[in-house]
């Protein structure tokens, strides 16, 4: 399976061109997505059609580096023409009559969109076991979940069903998966991605990235999809650095930061062996390494589960079977359509947080619970604000297990949310933060999690790409794709 960065090249030296490329990846789409479930629209009259469009651009020298890559788009993103549904029955039957911008801004490099991939409804969920289009599997393991939300990208990515793909970050939902999956997760900063076009579940949260096979891939990507959105009023005007430039700087004397609350009683000893190993490979690189202390992690997913779900009630209230999606039959009157409509067409996931989140606005609670919730998330801020006058990068695992089994944690929804114990403070704080592949634990690969001080995206890429030039767990492959 070749990376981004090797498709680009082959592409230039003319080695293969985009109509084949495309063809191929349609191709192994068709083969292995029954059994893995990745993806809910494949776009391939359209996808062959801009193919052939790149191949012309190429002929006439008016390509760029992208030009003619595949890509898919989970989906979240609002994408012209082509069905956009979020992952619910809600929004089964919802064409989208707009681009995102993220979209548009691969469309514009020249990027050829290959489908739609599944995800948790909504993106409420850490095991894309809450898709109305049922379970994505794991390609390391048929029996196992991929993560989520974003698991449908994920999958598609460690099968090599798409040489990358975009992901939406809430709380984890494109490091864990890229995690439990084996590949490169990115989460920008949060405004450093336009969220226009993409559909909201926690506004002051949600944040759309990457999910590819390398680092340098994941550089070469968000190249395309980071810059300032006048349309997105959360978007930040900041110029855009080129993130492959210093890829290959050294990264002697970085100074890494181990937050003790992350390599605690929580955390599986396989999973802990695999991610110490990690550590002493960037000590080798001449990295530093220091204890460093974040004391309200641990009310970090009390904190979340106020905010998300408070902001995806307000969020979600918009989908009411009036003017776009599902709507209930004969209805009796408005109300009845109301309540019929979001009963029917949301999951148990969604319902239950709205439930949450309408309880916790409430008179009477607001200040209790949201307010409350809201000053946490103050300190959670503070606290990596402290580490980083003494440090450059925080590091440790990405998620405290390998991947689980599928139906293993649908009953206890705390277990599900307890996935998300080491990526959900990054969220809260508007942090970037990497997952990259560092070795398997029980036959499955495990995810080591890079931090980064705002806006240091290009720092924690060169840190990840250092890594993957001296070892090679990026480049692993599950058996039998």
């Amino acid at each position: 399976m070749k990376t981004v960065a090797e498709l680009s090249r082959d592409l230039a030296s003319k080695k293969i061109s985009s109509v084949e490329l495309t063809k191929h990846y349609l191709d192994r789409i068709k083969k292995f997505d029954k059994t893995l479930n990745a993806f809910i629209t494949v776009t391939e009259d359209q996808a062959l059609e801009n193919a052939k469009k790149a191949d012309e651009k190429r002929a006439k020298s008016a390509a760029g580096p992208l030009t003619g890559i595949p890509l898919a788009q989970k989906d979240i993103f609002c994408t012209l023409g082509v069905k956009t549904t979020c992952g619910s029955k809600i929004l089964d039957n919802f064409i989208s009559p707009y681009d995102a911008t993220t979209v548009q801004k691969f469309n514009d490099a020249g990027l050829v969109l290959l489908g739609k991939t599944n995800m948790d409804e909504f993106a409420m969920g850490s095991s894309n076991e809450n898709s109305f289009y049922g379970p994505v599997k794991n390609p390391w393991d048929l029996e196992r979940v991929p993560g989520g939300s974003s698991g449908g990208s994920a999958a598609t990515v460690a099968a090599g069903l798409a040489p990358a793909a975009t992901g939406t970050d809430t709380g984890g939902s494109i490091r864990q998966p890229a995690a439990l999956c084996g590949i490169t997760g990115l989460k920008p900063t949060y405004g450093r991605v336009s969220r226009y076009g993409m559909i909201a579940f926690a506004s002051s949260l949600d944040q759309g990235g990457l999910m590819t096979r390398s680092a340098e891939d994941a550089a070469l990507l968000l190249n395309v999809m980071a810059g300032f959105d006048e349309k997105d009023s959360t978007s930040v005007d900041k110029p855009v650095p080129d993130y492959t430039k210093k890829l290959n700087n050294s990264i002697k004397g970085l100074r890494i930061g181990l937050p003790s609350e992350f390599f605690n009683q929580g955390l599986d000893a396989d999973v802990a062996k695999v991610v110490q190993a990690a550590i002493k490979e960037y000590e080798k690189l001449g990295a530093s390494v220091h204890e460093i202390h974040l004391p309200n992690t641990k009310l970090s997913i009390p904190a979340y589960y106020v905010i998300a779900p408070a902001e995806c009630s307000s969020n979600l209230a918009r989908f009411d079977g009036v003017r776009y999606g599902y709507r209930c039959k004969n209805p009796q009157d408005l109300e009845d359509l109301y309540k019929r409509s979001r009963s029917e067409g949301f999951g148990a996931e969604v319902k239950r947080r709205i439930m949450i989140g309408t309880y916790a606005l409430s008179a009477g609670y607001y200040d209790a619970y949201y307010l409350q919730a809201q000053k946490v998330r103050g300190l959670i801020r503070q606290d990596f604000s402290k580490a980083f006058e003494k440090v450059d990068v925080i590091l440790g695992p990405t998620s405290p297990t390998t991947a689980f089994k599928i139906g293993e944690k649908t009953a206890d929804p705390i277990s599900m949310y307890l996935s998300d114990i080491y990526t959900i403070a990054v969220n809260l704080a508007g942090l970037p933060g990497m997952s990259i592949p560092c070795g398997f634990a029980k036959n499955l690969p495990v995810g080591l999690q890079l931090i980064g001080n705002l806006f240091s995206e290009e720092q924690l890429l060169t840190a990840a790409h250092n890594y993957q030039k001296v070892t090679d767990w990026h480049t692993k492959q599950p058996e039998g794709f």
